[in-house]
């Protein structure tokens, strides 16, 4: 087992319609690069992890609790653990980095795809 991994040879999970995630998962948290389609709605949801981002391309409307934002690259947030949450992708879509901690136990099941590199990656 190596300590490093390539994104682009990680197999993606499909988390929602139009959100693809590659992770890398430890014993104390999982670092998840998320890939999310132009105009996408996530819908507000919650989980007991507490969950860190920062946007890095395109835009999102995030809602977390009762405070909803616009983010641009370089918006950092932190959701505190069973806190809801959602998130519409701008015109161009996003592409984000989330840490979880604990890691995401619930994504054992998700749909696994074919190896590749997020888009202008």
């Amino acid at each position: 087992m190596s300590y490093f991994h390539e994104i682009g040879e990680i197999e993606p999970l499909q988390i929602w319609d139009g959100l693809v995630g590659w992770a890398v998962t430890g014993d104390e948290a999982a670092l998840t690069a998320i890939e999310i389609e132009p105009n996408v709605v996530v819908p507000e949801h919650s989980h007991a992890n507490e969950q860190t981002g920062m946007l890095l391309r395109g835009s999102v409307s995030f809602r977390i609790g009762d405070e909803e934002k616009e983010l641009r690259p370089g918006s950092m947030w932190v959701i505190p653990g069973s806190i809801s949450h959602g998130v519409v992708a701008g015109p161009e879509g996003a592409f984000l980095v989330e840490l979880f901690a604990p890691p995401r136990t619930d994504w054992g099941d998700l749909p696994r795809l074919a190896p590749r590199s997020p888009r202008d990656l």
